[in-house]
Order: C-alpha cells, then sequence, then structure tokens
C-alpha cells in the first residue's frame, strides 16, 4: 500500500508528518489484554532493518518537502537506523535523537542496569520545516527556582547576561556607560538598545557596576522541551484511559509530536498504527491523516477506539468493564489503509460505523482523501 501512495500524485509529497513505532526486532508475538493476538514480531536483524528501510525510502517519497518523520525504536536497533537514516533523507537533516524514559525503575536479576528508555529518531525532508516549538509550563516549584527574584511591584525574574562570547569590532564590541564587554566578549545588543532596556528598567546593576538583564517570568511562553522526555511513560504504565492494544504509546507523546511539526489541516501519517492513537490525537487537533496496519486486531482496535472511545487501565488489569471514555469526540469520518491486501477501509462520516464498513481498491485512495 505505501507503494501505491507513493505513486499517487494526489498524496505522495504532501504528508507533513510521519510517526511510526513499528516491531523492534523481538522475535516475538503479541497479544492485547483481552487476548487477542495483535502482531508478530518475527523480522530479526539484517532482514528487519532491509523490510523497515525499504519502508522509510517510500515515506521519504510521500513527505512533504517541508515534512517530518519521527522513529521509534528501542536501544536494539536504533543505532543501525541512524545510519539508514542518514542515507535516505542526508545527514544533515537530522534534528534530534529523542530519549523517553518508558517506565517506572525496574528490579533487574541480571547484570545489566535497568533498562527504562527507549529513542525516536527526528528527521526532516529539508531545512524548511514545520516547527512549533513544544513548551513545558512553569509549575511553582520549577517556577521559584528559576525566576528567583521579586520587582518591588511584585513581577517575579531572573537575570542574565547581556553579553556573548566572541569579539566584534562594531558598536557591540565597544564601551557601554563607559564599561567595555568583559574580555573575549560583546555586549548582544548595541548600545542604543541596551539604552532603552534601561529605560524600561530591564537592567539590573550589581554593587559593582556589572549590567545584567530581567527576564520576566510572566513573559516566559514556558520550558522550551529538550530531547529528553521523562513525562511520555507509555500508556500501560499510567492511570490513563487505554485500548489495551500493546505497545499503546501515550496519547502525551503523539499530541507532542503532532502539535510540534504539523499544522492544522496538516496531513498526518502513521504505517505502524496499532492502536490507532497517532491517528486519533490527529484528529482531535484538526491534522487530517493515514492510518496504516496489516493487523486484524489493529483494525478491529482502532474501529472500536474511534466509535467507543478508551477505557480505563484497570479495568483491564481487573478484568472488569466499567465502561469506556472516550479521550475525544468519537470520529467516524476515517480512511484505514491494510497493506497486505492493498486495500482501504473507508468508512463515511453520515453513518454508523458499523453499517458502513466497506473495503475499497487503492485505486479510491484520491477519492477517499480529496472528500474529506
Amino acid at each position: 500500500m505505501l507503494s501505491a501512495l507513493a505513486q499517487d500524485a494526489s498524496v505522495a509529497g504532501k504528508v507533513k508528518l510521519v510517526y511510526i513505532d513499528p516491531p523492534f526486532a523481538t522475535a516475538s508475538a503479541f497479544e492485547s489484554r483481552k487476548q487477542k493476538h495483535a502482531y508478530d514480531d518475527h523480522l530479526v536483524g539484517p532482514a528487519f532493518v532491509e523490510s523497515l528501510r525499504e519502508r522509510l525510502v517510500l515515506i521519504h517519497r510521500l513527505l512533504a518537502d517541508d515534512g517530518s518523520l519521527y522513529l521509534h525504536l528501542d536501544e536494539r536497533m536504533i543505532f543501525h537506523f541512524r545510519v539508514v537514516l542518514d542515507e535516505i533523507f542526508g545527514e544533515k537533516n537530522f534534528r534530534n535523537c529523542i530519549t523517553r524514559k518508558k517506565c517506572n525503575p525496574k528490579n533487574y536479576t541480571r547484570k545489566t542496569y535497568g533498562n527504562v528508555a527507549d529513542y525516536i529518531l527526528f528527521y526532516t525532508k529539508s531545512d524548511s520545516y514545520v516547527w512549533n516549538r513544544p513548551v513545558e509550563q512553569w509549575d511553582d516549584a520549577k517556577a521559584l527556582k528559576e525566576y528567583q527574584y521579586v520587582d518591588p511591584d511584585g513581577r517575579r525574574y531572573k537575570k542574565v547576561p547581556v553579553h556573548a562570547p566572541g569579539v566584534r569590532n562594531g558598536e557591540t564590541g565597544k564601551e557601554w556607560r563607559g564599561k567595555p564587554p568583559p574580555p573575549g566578549k560583546h555586549w548582544q545588543y548595541p548600545p542604543s538598545t541596551l539604552d532603552e532596556m534601561d529605560a524600561r528598567g530591564e537592567i539590573y546593576w550589581s554593587a559593582a557596576g556589572n549590567p545584567r538583564r530581567k527576564i520576566y517570568l510572566e513573559n516566559s511562553a514556558g520550558i522550551p522541551v529538550q530531547d529528553i522526555w521523562m513525562d511520555m511513560r507509555d500508556a500501560h504504565n499510567q492511570n490513563i484511559h487505554i485500548t489495551g492494544y500493546p505497545t499503546e504509546k501515550n496519547p502525551a507523546l503523539l499530541a507532542r509530536i503532532v502539535e510540534a511539526s504539523s499544522n492544522p489541516g496538516d496531513l498526518v501519517m502513521d504505517c505502524y498504527s496499532g492502536s490507532g492513537t497517532t491517528i486519533a490525537v490527529a484528529a482531535s487537533l484538526g491534522r487530517r491523516w493515514i492510518g496504516v496496519d496489516r493487523s486484524d486486531e489493529a483494525i478491529r482496535t482502532t474501529l472500536h477506539r474511534f466509535e467507543l472511545g478508551t477505557e480505563r487501565m484497570g479495568d483491564f488489569v481487573n478484568a472488569k468493564k466499567q465502561g469506556a471514555l472516550s479521550l475525544h469526540e468519537p470520529i467516524t469520518d476515517f480512511v484505514l489503509y491494510e497493506p497486505e491486501s492493498e486495500a482501504v477501509l473507508v468508512v463515511d462520516s453520515d453513518k454508523p460505523v458499523k453499517k458502513t464498513r466497506r473495503v475499497a481498491k487503492s485505486s479510491e485512495v484520491t477519492e477517499a482523501l480529496a472528500a474529506r
């Protein structure tokens, strides 16, 4: 199916974001919490690398010039695919290797460090790509630690240097208020700008007469997200609502990625769709989307999710159904691709899900997307 889409001019080069969480080459079979066979992860070694590499080549064709790829893997394969993606996307288009804490600490009996992390490779198709910088909101403890000072009017602030590394010969390298920049440095701003900042009360002068800039908490959009994510553990490791599909990811993880690397109305794709978290989150954030999976259980899980929502973690643990709770409004307008059968499952938005299930050939992909 990816090959068919890559040859379709209405889809190829139109996808703004691809997130994939493929099998991790574990040589295992996976079941849902309801003991339903979900998928086999039997490809290992070179066979696994080549199989995924072929799909990544097609994904590169599907991405728009300003599109992005997030590839989620564990420690076994992350280094293989850094090399593979450098080849396909170009080393200059590597952006980040994100380390994610996936679970709580483990009490291992074997002689290794506890394995609590996995990784997400972030690549873009070009230097010009969609980027909405994600931030975390300040909590009281972090704000008090970072912004330690308070103005007489009660505004909390921190002090930062007004100089930067490197010597400059222009205005920023000269004296300001009779004071030269520190050795080996220059002023970050021209003297006229520093005068304006001082007039607004934005410069703090130390007892020794050294200037520093005041940065106010009220002007901060939040804490820029770094490349270590401690707050995005697996869905099965948190007290949230889930589908019960194995390796299900936290919706907050996908929300961060979708919001950072796409805009409302953009086309988002997950070709290892699994429980449907990526496409459910994309839909809830106003993105168009394509979901691809070869597993019948994945398709059933996604249909159930879009019709009825998700269930509390405790319901699965206790084998006790207490009712579903949707993370989003029920969504019935979607297209789900099944690559093994070269088929497209189309659900019409104006009819109930269960009454409109039909299979269409890949030639109808264009019509399905155009109609949305």
